[in-house]
């Protein structure tokens, strides 16, 4: 699972890239550049920019590409597939993709961006004691079980591991996990955590830590376990 931050212009919102990245059933938010410098707890952080080459052009795209760099978050392009001859082979992108794309091809693009810039150790599996999180194969075993979950209750574990300590609020859980036009309210969290809690904990490896009138947060203590 990765999170895509989308950097275009904003004449450009009604044109297909929205539409085909939302096809695909990834995580995404839409920004300009600006959102490059900002800091936000409230969103996680991106794995990876994506830039759309239609609309954005020039010496001031390879400035935000080597500002991508510098904060070590890699870059793909994307481009309509009729002006790949028109693509400046001056632009540092880690990787770039063409429209239209599959799921599949823009995965392994992104894969690719991620090793070419951070190397194998970006294909990560989060491990704390005994629980194995698998960011690969959406997989995760426990005391050398496989454990089975929802999409959701993965989605919703992976958030949360990957920021040990951090608090995460029953809104700020609800917009990452089921999205801002989630209808639903915060009870929705309640429910899953408390699923979650039934398939990787033990009274002796309690993961997931509630704080009380705030939300949850992935238990330190446990992180630290061999």
């Amino acid at each position: 699972m990765y999170n895509l931050l989308v950097i275009t212009d904003t004449d450009s919102l009604s044109n297909s890239l929205v539409g085909d990245i939302s096809r695909t059933g990834l995580t995404f938010r839409l920004g300009e550049e600006s959102v490059l410098y900002e800091v936000d707890d409230s969103v996680p952080s991106p794995d990876i920019v994506l830039f759309d080459l239609n609309h954005l052009t020039g010496n001031h795209l390879s400035s935000l590409i080597d500002q991508c760099h510098n904060l070590t978050l890699p870059s793909l392009g994307i481009l309509q597939r009729d002006d790949v001859s028109d693509l400046d082979p001056a632009l540092n992108l880690d990787e770039f993709i063409l429209k239209p794309f599959s799921k599949d091809e823009l995965i392994a693009r992104i894969k690719q961006a991620i090793f070419r810039l951070k190397g194998p150790a970006s294909a990560q599996t989060l491990k704390f004691g005994q629980l194995f999180i698998d960011l690969e194969k959406y997989e995760v075993i426990n005391n050398g079980r496989r454990v089975s979950l929802t999409y959701k209750e993965f989605q919703l574990l992976v958030l949360l591991a990957s920021s040990p300590g951090r608090v995460y609020s029953r809104e700020v859980l609800l917009s990452q996990v089921w999205g801002y036009e989630y209808l639903g309210g915060t009870r929705t969290v309640d429910v899953h955590v408390r699923r979650l809690r039934s398939k990787i904990e033990d009274p002796d490896h309690p993961f997931i830590e509630t704080i009380w009138n705030v939300g949850y947060r992935f238990n330190t203590e446990v992180s630290d376990l061999n």
